[in-house]
């Protein structure tokens, strides 16, 4: 585990995004530990998120696209973070938007805000953690109602590495071959649980986990 991964784990735990105990994922199965986005909470935070996004990004697409793109409701900061990081760490200035959950009926109307994506924008997507991929499934209509876009990278926080529909292949795997998207996380299951093994005090937690990704993780 390299050490932008080792400290973006400490920086989740420290932000109490990364929590164990006993949750229920949008898959409806029982895990022992939940990413959960919505508690970054202060400037500091969302600073230091959105550089190790921007990191990601750059390390992966460099300046390759042509806009970034925040599924509602989760992505909108996560996006604008990200965005924003670029721009200050690396110098590459991007634009970026988002969806509503219900369509603006009055002023401009519409459903985006933000950059109106045209034909042949390629576009980043910018999320939380892929589970189920579900959002992934909600998002693409809604770009390519936008506009005859292509979709060749997602970035998100971790990625939990559980088997999909097929439980032959991860849910990622899933959106590769369904959508022709590469997902790039900062983390993944396995970095948390080595992170702990090497912290030590956290055994029934790694048991917990150990027991969760034989039941449903293909690492």
């Amino acid at each position: 585990m390299n050490e932008t991964k080792k400290r973006f784990i400490e920086f989740m735990m420290s932000a109490d995004v990364l929590r164990f105990g006993s949750f229920v994922t949008k898959s409806g199965r029982n895990t022992p530990y939940f990413v959960n986005t919505g508690n970054y909470r202060t400037g500091a935070q969302i600073s230091q998120l959105g550089s190790f996004y921007a990191k990601l990004i750059h390390d992966t697409a460099g300046a390759d696209f042509d806009c970034m793109f925040g599924p509602a409701y989760k992505g909108i900061p996560l996006v604008t973070a990200a965005a924003g990081a670029l721009y200050r760490d690396y110098g590459i200035d991007k634009p970026y938007f988002f969806n509503r959950k219900e369509e603006k009926d009055h002023g401009e109307g519409g459903s985006l805000v933000g950059y109106k994506p045209k034909d042949g924008d390629r576009i980043i997507v910018i999320e939380d953690v892929i589970t189920a991929g579900t959002a992934v499934r909600e998002t693409m209509p809604i770009l390519k109602n936008a506009a005859d876009v292509s979709v060749e990278h997602m970035f998100i926080s971790v990625n939990r590495c559980e088997f999909g529909q097929d439980p032959s292949k991860t849910t990622v795997s899933e959106v590769m071959d369904e959508f022709g998207i590469k997902v790039h996380s900062i983390a993944d299951v396995s970095d948390i649980h080595e992170y702990l093994k090497e912290s030590g005090g956290y055994g029934d937690v790694l048991n917990g986990m150990e027991e969760y990704m034989r039941k449903y993780c293909i690492v």
